[in-house]
């Protein structure tokens, strides 16, 4: 280089160590400035090209037009590009007149000038590529200026001290170029207009980061308007930024899908390949085993290739961030050099002060946007991932979905979709820890030799240990997770059947169940929580026992190791350095497993069977027909036996084609195979036309009834109004709250069957296709009401008429008006014909009738084939439309009936829905509503006909009253104490640093050994101790967060169960349920490692504070700007990230809940071709989930990079003051302060993280809080006033003046009824939907309560018992029969109260006892949930196995409806006859044969009795019991 530089007066040496380092007034040799200094720009200009201009050719976002931005860069350029060629042309002047330059005069200015030129046609490539803002060119101009700032100081320091300038040519052209590039980094910090044809013009709220310019995307400055606006108020929806494209679904998912596709055709390949390969294996292959194994089509490799090269350039940002962590620690130990050293120039100590910023800088900055690059990649993982298997489930054969439920194929999108996303961030740490732990060693290794083997050795020992109480954890965790599931589905079934417990008194014994669950529950969570507490002890004390060994071992091995402050505190910060990747590589092992696992049932899934589209041919069909199958054989499954064989059907154009056959004979399949849902074997099917399918289960969307019927068609009122109205959907739609309009309940919920069905038909109806296959829609609808569809769309007059319809049905009176009948006997079709003919032939088909109607005789037959047995008269019709719609709502609160008995139902099932869509336990509380607020609210959601209001929540701040309750439940002393404990904590490891501190001193005072012993033992019994208190503080914490846990849970479901039946009616089973899972779980599982962490974080920075404090006192005077720089960047992020937290919770059910609607309704959907439509709305879902994800993502990036910046201060200023004060400061005090300040950024920046988190969590307290605190109903013994022993004797009820309404604000439902019933009388309660039949019942057993009169039995008035003892004396047979879980002795004694025998006399008089005895487990027979393992009617006979047991004098019976056979209800009434022959008997009657007989009859209408006598008498008075007898035949 000298060479370069040239001799003479002008040449310089390139390197002169008197000039730049041992002076105080440092410089450069010119040589040095003219070359390297010029060349560095360049140098990196150069390097850095290749790569971005590949990264332009594939990013190109459209031209931007000129600007004056633009041209005054190019200008600029130009200008630098002249100057620099001014400098070569004067070089070749001096050579021309004979003084010859050095060969660095030439060299130089030829090489920024081309550089310089390379930079301007770089500005305006990046124009017509679109770039709004280029980094490349920001840092290279920063460079410029940068490396211009030494020439431009000695310059004029050289022209001081000569007193003339040198060379005035250059020295201007210099002072020229410096001004030119200062102005070029000036402008390029500016960004240009956003490119033409770019999405930014259509988008009402684009992401801001896609206009962001270079160093606002580094400081993720771009954010900051919305942390602003967060923090003025909540954010909603439409705050939120559209996501880019590249983050959309439809990019993503596509990308996605293809590469997927790719490995399944390689694999097809290969297997081919392999197939046919196998043909032709020559013997010595065969004996060889050269056989290829059968490739799989692998979706990690899809992943991969989708998702690869994002990885990659975080992976380039993770390495350099690994190099610069280990920078830091090399400045400290050079500083703590210059301290020693007193020689040295105060420069020195400056420039490693500065340097240790810009390194802190870098590293912060580059780390953030590592952090940003692998988060946003995780989202868009998580999209692919849902859209691939939400594809998937749209086209998976009947089989596969038989053997896997729809909440396992749900768990695919939420768990696994999940699992997949979280561990992409960590990835990276699988080379880059073992990367940081090789360093770290290494430069260890420099410090303190072969000692710091003992340290390393027993970090890789703690892992083990870690590993174990890891595994531990983990089986803790599933077992706690099984008792959490069965606390869960008892409580589910407790408020589903909470009516029924209230009614026969049994909550005391559910009560107990659930606390005993709970009481496992919280053994489990104890001993996880003492586990947890080992392995924050190792975590805290690890670096501590680490630092301790490595130390000890040193000063032990050779006498003159001796310790000083370098060594010393340079080891403790490289082995904070090597704590992370050693906690971590555990951790990301066990996660990489279960990971793994995910993958494989991903992609298990993915590589099912197929429904095969080419299996129904479309296009071609023999003229005339609309669908033919010839000798079709057909399977559900390949493993199967055919459920169809040998099929032969034409079916004409526009004819109507009845089929008919026995139960399971095959009619639902054949519809199916119509539909491509079964696999064919053999034969050819034909279908020519499009195609409506009405399934026997109506499959409901959660939407609008209008949505529902539209199915995303164009709404065209006039089709649509006819549908509804040959639907018979108008007298419903007059009944239900919103009309049309009404949203209709998750599985159509808040519907009846026969209304489902309908709305199902509907849909069919308005999508006018050419061929209609109804699959039994008339079986779920009331007999007159099938008739009236029959009539008005099916048969030959209705609005189907002509089109073609396959008709699917077992009601024998159609059959007379279809165009022939098919008859299906065993997956054959036995007979094929019009009516008449099949009926004279005598076959299956005669018989199949005559079974049918055994005792309709044949006038019945032929009466049916004249089609003009029509109703009456419309009214008539309109009115049994009516009776239909409301025969599932019999029991109902009588003045507003459906309303809410809809609600009701709907919020029982909503808790599926309500309980994932809280989501994260909507992290905002909420303010109890006044009964006011109550009132406008019910009429408000009677208005709207939205079914359940939302739940009323504040925004903004928890109140302290909450964080004071958690403290009171935890317990005050506890609180106390533990956060006395984590004080002592921190002090203990304060005085072991400064001990370290002290001892590392001596070694500089004298040189020699020091008394190693006492100095080790000191510093290890305050470690010790340290570790001691860190203990007791964790186990105080487990010890008062698990009472917490206990007493809030324990509130809660104390209150839950003696709450009034208004309240259930009025929430949401969701809601409740949700209390106890989400928010139970949360103070269970969450709050405590939350405190914790806050606490430790809280007290890491304020110990750091003090050290360095004390060590520099001067610090003081910035922490105050800090720490209110700091409280006011947390306010922003709480605010903001808690919003972004509970928009993500909301949105993200909706993707699941949709889901599992596709996957139940697949078959609708691919009938109707509406698949596409419904993987946009999915991607259209997720997008909006993702929409929430991506600022709260951005939210932490926005945190993390000030709140680091602000870390970095004080490490820039604890190594500043230490260096001003540098006379008074040992080293070793420097050494203390400034690797306190190195680890300061984490916890500064955790503790904000964690109040977030426990500001999230802490609500859930709230919460419970709020549902421990609602209103009980009366209590369930008083004391005082006991009924006597043996009450009721004679089974008298009289009612005095009695009204009761079902909730304040609501109108009577029974007014001022006066009655008595005789003991022993038999008395049956008639009346139309709405009279109040049910809310007599409900008063006797007082779940309503008197709003006036009283009930008196046998003279004893029932408001002074306790409940108990008043539910306890009375039986009810209620209308829907409600099992428990649980064995049949449970359900049918809980309390243990009745002897075997006497359950099994119980049992055989409800004809039950052939049914137990035949099953192994006898009594202890499983219940499913809700009984679904029983029959019906099996469950009515069960109720009334239960109410024998009673022996009460009072029986009353809600008959049940349509929901029983005539079989059943004969043998209850004729058990009741018998059994219950001496008591008061009361029966609500739906059928009046069954109370013909009874003594007196009771009518009620509008909520007062109306007629009142003997059932002979009021036949023949001629009044209401009459006209209702006559109808039905009975008189």
């Amino acid at each position: 280089m000298d060479a370069l530089c040239g001799s003479g007066e002008l040449g310089s040496k390139f390197w002169d160590a008197n000039l730049s380092l041992h002076t105080d007034t440092p410089d450069l040799t010119p040589c040095f400035q003219n070359s390297l200094l010029a060349w560095v720009p360049c140098i990196y200009l150069w390097a850095a090209l290749p790569c971005y201009l590949i990264y332009l050719r594939h990013h190109h976002h459209g031209y931007i037009v000129l600007s004056h931005l633009s041209r005054l860069k190019t200008v600029v350029g130009v200008l630098l590009w002249c100057v620099s060629w001014a400098d070569l042309f004067y070089s070749f002047h001096g050579l021309v007149h004979g003084w010859a330059p050095a060969p660095v005069f030439f060299v130089t200015p030829l090489v920024v000038g081309v550089t310089m030129l390379l930079a301007t046609l770089l500005i305006q490539y990046e124009r017509l590529q679109g770039v709004q803002s280029s980094g490349v060119l920001i840092i290279f101009w920063f460079l410029c200026v940068v490396c211009a700032i030494i020439p431009f100081r000695s310059k004029i320091l050289s022209a001081t001290v000569e007193g003339k300038i040198l060379d005035p040519f250059r020295f201007t052209t210099f002072y020229i170029y410096f001004a030119l590039v200062f102005c070029a980094l000036i402008l390029s910090c500016f960004r240009e207009k956003p490119p033409l044809f770019s999405s930014k013009n259509v988008d009402p709220n684009p992401c801001p980061e896609t206009d962001a310019g270079f160093l606002s995307r580094l400081s993720f400055w771009w954010f900051t308007k919305l942390a602003i606006l967060g923090y003025r108020r909540p954010l909603e929806d439409q705050d939120l930024w559209s996501l880019n494209k590249e983050n959309r679904s439809e990019v993503v998912v596509q990308r996605l899908l293809e590469a997927w596709k790719k490995q399944q055709k390689q694999a097809a390949q290969h297997k081919a390949a392999a197939a046919s390969g196998k043909t032709v294996a020559s013997e010595d292959e065969e004996l060889l085993g050269g056989r290829p194994r059968p490739r799989k089509p692998s979706f990690l490799q899809a992943l991969m290739v989708t998702f690869g090269p994002g990885f990659t350039i975080s992976t380039c940002f993770m390495l350099i961030q690994d190099l610069l962590s280990f920078v830091n620690p090399q400045l400290l130990s050079i500083l703590i050099r210059f301290i020693s050293n007193p020689t040295a120039p105060t420069w020195w100590g400056f420039l490693v002060a500065g340097l240790m910023f810009v390194c802190s800088v870098m590293q912060t900055l580059i780390l953030h946007q590592y952090y940003h690059c692998i988060f946003v990649m995780g989202l868009r993982l998580r999209t692919g991932i849902i859209g691939v298997i939400y594809r998937k489930a749209l086209v998976i054969t009947n089989s596969v979905k038989r053997e896997s439920t729809v909440g396992e194929l749900v768990n695919l999108m939420s768990v696994d979709a999940q699992r997949i996303t979280d561990i992409a961030p960590f990835l990276n740490m699988l080379w880059s820890g073992p990367l940081q732990i090789v360093l770290a060693i290494y430069f260890l290794w420099q410090k303190l030799g072969p000692s710091i083997l003992a340290g390393v050795a027993l970090m890789v020992l703690l892992i083990p240990i870690n590993g174990v109480v890891a595994m531990k954890m983990r089986t803790l965790q599933v077992e706690q997770m099984k008792f959490k599931d069965s606390r869960i589905k008892l409580m589910s079934e407790i408020l589903g059947g909470i009516k029924v417990l209230k009614l026969y008194a049994w909550e005391p014994s559910f009560l107990e169940q659930v606390e005993g669950i709970r009481h496992s529950e919280l053994r489990l969570l104890r001993q996880a929580a003492y586990l947890h507490a080992i392995s924050i002890f190792t975590w805290i004390c690890t670096p501590f026992l680490v630092t301790l060994i490595t130390l000890g071992v040193y000063v032990s091995v050779r006498p003159n190791n001796v310790l000083d402050a370098e060594k010393a505190f340079v080891s403790v910060s490289l082995f904070n350095i090597l704590k992370n990747p050693l906690s971590m590589l555990p951790q990301l092992i066990s996660g990489l497993t279960q990971t793994s696992v995910s993958l494989k049932r991903i992609q298990h899934f993915l590589t099912q069977d197929e429904l095969d589209p080419q299996c129904v041919e479309r296009n071609t069909i023999t003229p005339g027909y609309a669908v033919t199958i010839d000798n079709g054989t057909f399977t559900w499954a390949q493993d199967l036996p055919p459920t169809l064989h040998s099929i032969d059907i034409q079916v004409p154009k526009g004819a109507l084609v009845a089929m008919v056959g026995p139960v399971g004979c095959g009619k639902s399949s054949l519809v199916s195979a119509l539909l491509g849902e079964m696999e064919k074997l053999e034969g050819k099917v034909h279908v020519k036309g499009s195609v409506a399918y009405v399934p026997q289960q109506a499959w409901i969307q959660n939407c609008t009834l209008q949505d529902n019927v539209l199915f995303g068609q164009a709404l065209d009122p006039k089709r649509y109004q006819r549908t509804l109205e040959a639907c018979a959907l108008l007298a419903d739609l007059e009944v239900l709250p919103g009309g049309d309009k009404t949203e209709i309940g998750e599985k159509g919920i808040n519907l009846s069957g026969g209304q489902r069905q309908r709305v199902s038909l509907a849909r069919a109806v308005y999508s006018n296709a050419d061929i209609y296959l109804l699959d039994d829609p008339l079986s779920a609808v009331d007999s007159h009401v099938a008739k009236h569809i029959f009539d008005k769309v099916i048969g030959p007059e209705g609005v189907l008429a002509g089109k073609t319809r396959v008709l699917v049905t077992h009601g024998i009176s159609f059959l007379p008006q279809t165009d022939f009948v098919v008859v299906l006997a065993d997956g054959q079709v036995s007979e094929v014909g019009t009516y008449p003919a099949l009926l004279q032939r005598n076959g299956s088909f005669a018989n199949f009738l005559h079974n049918y109607a055994p005792d309709e005789g044949e006038e019945r037959l032929e009466e049916n084939s004249r089609t003009a047995a029509a109703l009456e008269e419309v009214d008539d019709e309109e009115v049994l439309l009516i009776e239909d719609t409301l025969s599932s709502h019999t029991d109902l609160m009588d003045n507003e009936p459906v309303l809410y008995e809809v609600q009701k139902q709907f919020m029982r099932q909503l808790s599926t829905m309500s309980s994932e869509g809280e989501g994260q336990g909507r992290p905002v509380p909420r303010r109890r509503l006044g009964p006011a607020e109550k009132l406008a609210q019910a009429a408000e959601a009677k208005a709207n006909g939205t079914l359940i209001e939302e739940e009323k929540m504040e925004t903004g701040k928890v109140k302290l009253s909450v964080f004071w309750d958690y403290a009171r439940a935890v317990g005050l002393c506890t609180t106390l104490v533990i956060c006395l404990l984590y004080a002592g904590q921190s002090a203990a490891a304060i005085g072991a640093n400064m001990w370290l501190s002290a001892w590392t001193n001596e070694a500089t005072e004298d040189g020699r050994r020091n008394s190693t012993t006492q100095r080790l033992g000191v510093y290890a019994t305050l470690g010790i101790l340290q570790g001691f208190l860190v203990v007791l503080s964790s186990i105080m914490m487990v010890v008062g967060c698990v009472r917490a846990a206990c007493l809030l849970h324990q509130t809660l479901l104390h209150n839950k169960m003696r709450s009034p039946q208004s309240f259930f009616d009025t929430t949401p089973s969701g809601r409740i349920l949700n209390r106890f899972s989400k928010d139970i779980c949360v103070i269970d599982e969450a709050l405590a490692p939350t405190i914790l962490m806050l606490l430790s974080s809280f007290y890491t920075s304020i110990s750091t504070l003090v050290v360095i404090v004390a060590s520099t006192p001067l610090f003081a005077v910035v922490t105050l700007p800090l720490a209110a720089f700091y409280i006011l960047v947390q306010r922003f992020y709480v605010a903001t990230s808690r919003q972004l937290k509970r928009l993500e919770s909301v949105s993200r059910s909706p993707v699941y809940s949709h889901f599992s609607e596709t996957v139940t309704g697949s078959s609708v959907i691919r009938a109707y071709g509406r698949s596409q439509a419904f993987e946009a709305i999915s991607d259209a879902k997720v997008d909006t989930n993702q929409r929430s994800c991506y600022p709260s993502i951005s939210s932490n990036r926005w945190l993390g990079v000030r709140v680091e910046f602000m870390g970095n201060l004080v490490v820039f200023f604890a190594a500043l003051f230490a260096v001003i004060g540098r006379s008074s400061l040992s080293p070793g005090m420097v050494g203390l302060s400034v690797s306190y300040a190195l680890q300061v950024t984490f916890s500064l920046n955790w503790m904000i993280r964690m109040l977030s988190d426990l500001e999230t969590n802490i609500v859930a307290v709230e919460r419970v809080k709020e549902y421990s605190k609602t209103e009980t109903e009366a209590p369930w013994v008083v004391e005082g006033s006991r009924p006597p022993a043996g009450w009721p004797t004679k089974g008298e009820v009289e009612f005095r003046n009695y009204s009761v309404r079902y909730r304040p604000g609501l109108d009577l439902v029974l007014k001022d009824l006066s009655l008595r019933v005789r003991g022993g009388e038999k008395v049956g309660i008639v009346g139309r939907t709405g009279a109040g039949k049910s809310s007599m019942t409900l008063s006797l057993f007082r779940l309503l309560e008197a709003a006036g009169g009283e009930i008196r039995i046998d003279g004893l008035n029932v408001a002074d018992i306790g409940l108990h003892d008043l539910r306890s004396q009375l039986t009810i047979i209620p209308q829907d029969p409600i099992l428990f879980s649980g064995t049949l002795r449970m359900n049918l004694d809980p309390f243990s109260n009745s002897s075997e025998e006497d359950i099994w006399r119980a049992l055989e008089l409800s004809h039950l006892k052939s049914f137990v005895s035949s099953q192994p487990a006898g009594l202890d027979f499983q219940c499913s949930e809700g009984g679904e393992n029983l029959s019906v009617g099996q469950r009515q006979l069960v109720c009334l196995a239960r109410a024998l047991l009673r022996k009460s004098r009072i029986l009353v019976l809600d008959e049940a409806t349509a929901a029983i056979d005539l079989e059943t209800d004969d043998l209850i009434q004729a058990t009741i006859r018998t059994q219950f022959e001496s008591c008061t008997v009361l029966t609500i009657a739906h059928r009046l044969n069954t109370i013909m007989d009874y003594t007196r009859v009771l009518v009620l209408d509008k909520g007062t009795v109306a007629e009142f006598d003997s059932p002979t008498n009021l036949i023949a008075a001629r009044g209401i019991f009459y006209g209702m007898a006559r109808d039905a035949g009975l008189a």
